[in-house]
């Protein structure tokens, strides 16, 4: 007979317990709490999640079914399907987001060696977003069209073992270049993102705070040339170029100058144009971000 830990024992010893719990204080998850704390709580999510639980009470019922390995698992007392649906309901979100970024922070080590054949150290991350359908007679809070439901995942992926940065769910009316307005940054990181996200201010500010853009071009940008480097053709570049708005608006939301890369992909035959605010890359490498992307 195996007297030793359970495999869902083992994967919890990875977690930080210490800080969660540091979390769980400042933001006072377990006051008034008597039968189900955070720490309870985040294990039977966890177990249901790892165990492909797909409702509360089918979760319960298999935790209720190993009373003797329950106790094994840090549970004081039997799971309740109501106390577990409460805690979900109304405990702090806050403290659930800042567990999973201590996790995410952790995760990003394991990788941090991963090569991406860019030949850079520094970080970085793709930004995209996706519609998610929902029923609007369930979900009357998700208005999207006038008969239709959604929310819209905006995610930003490290390109380094794909793991998630930062996540941010709105309703489906909320457009991709807005997220740009509180998405944490990194100073020297590069962030990879579809031409959607071509907004002049936006960019500029996450310019200035020292972080990195790779970005398509609108076929109707309005640009200037004002130098033009060498560049092999044979490697798919047809042009690497610094360039300045002409717009007025453009140019007062965006004053610095620009870079733009036009690559051919030789295996569809495509032309790309890419813009950035990093100088010192050879272009093949910026047209390399999009293709990570």
């Amino acid at each position: 007979m195996n007297y030793g830990n359970t495999i869902f024992a083992q994967i919890m010893e990875f977690v930080p317990w210490t800080s969660v719990t540091r979390i769980v204080n400042r933001c006072g998850g377990n006051a008034g709490t008597s039968r189900l704390s955070c720490a309870e709580q985040f294990r039977a999510m966890a177990f249901g999640q790892l165990t492909a639980r797909e409702i509360l009470r089918d979760l319960v019922t298999t935790l209720a079914a190993h009373p003797i390995k329950r106790y094994g698992l840090e549970f004081r007392h039997p799971v309740q399907k109501s106390t577990l649906a409460d805690a979900n309901e109304s405990r702090d979100w806050r403290i659930w987001a800042d567990v999973a970024a201590v996790l995410i922070k952790q995760a990003r080590k394991l990788y941090s060696d991963i090569d991406l054949e860019l030949n850079i150290n520094e970080a970085v991350y793709a930004l995209d977003a996706t519609t998610i359908d929902l029923c609007l007679s369930l979900f009357d809070w998700a208005h999207f069209h006038r008969a239709k439901g959604a929310v819209k995942l905006h995610t930003l992926l490290g390109l380094r073992g794909s793991i998630p940065a930062f996540i941010h769910v709105s309703d489906g009316k909320m457009h991709e270049v807005n997220v740009l307005d509180f998405m944490p940054t990194e100073p020297g990181a590069f962030y990879v993102m579809d031409r959607g996200y071509l907004d002049f201010e936006r960019l500029h500010t996450l310019s200035q705070s020292g972080a990195f853009f790779v970005t398509g071009a609108k076929h109707n940008t309005r640009l200037r040339r004002v130098y033009s480097a060498p560049n092999d053709r044979d490697t798919g570049i047809m042009c690497d170029q610094t360039v300045a708005f002409t717009g007025y608006a453009a140019q007062r939301h965006y004053p610095d100058r620009l870079r733009r890369v036009r690559f051919k992909d030789p295996d569809t035959g495509k032309t790309l144009v890419f813009l950035t605010n990093n100088f010192m890359l050879p272009p093949i490498t910026i047209a390399a971000f999009y293709k990570n992307r």
